[in-house]
């Protein structure tokens, strides 16, 4: 997958996904769930987007259009994400780590 396709595929959490998640004490593991089948679970992304400081229907084309694109990627590719996901909570969770850690 080329770099610029990952890339508008992943925009929406990008852009979204902060305020999508911030209920939730693992957002890495809600994202997950979106993609972790062999479809994009449009029915958990319909809840999370339930907020309607999201700003309702834009926000909600926006995410179904990238759930349209990742159940096109062929499974490699939708693995690929997946490990993405995974990678940057690792990250994220090793940035939060004082020196004493």
């Amino acid at each position: 997958m080329a770099t610029s396709a990952l890339n508008a595929l992943l925009e929406p959490a990008r852009r979204y996904g902060q305020a999508m998640l911030a209920a939730h004490s693992e957002p890495h593991a809600e994202l997950l769930a979106l993609v972790w089948g062999p479809r994009f679970d449009r029915v958990h992304a319909q809840s999370l987007l339930a907020d309607p400081a999201l700003g309702g229907g834009m926000v909600f084309k926006t995410v179904m259009d990238a759930a349209d694109q990742f159940d096109r990627l062929p499974q490699v590719q939708q693995q690929r994400v997946r490990r993405l996901i995974a990678r940057h909570h690792r990250r994220w969770d090793n940035a939060a780590c004082t020196a004493s850690c």
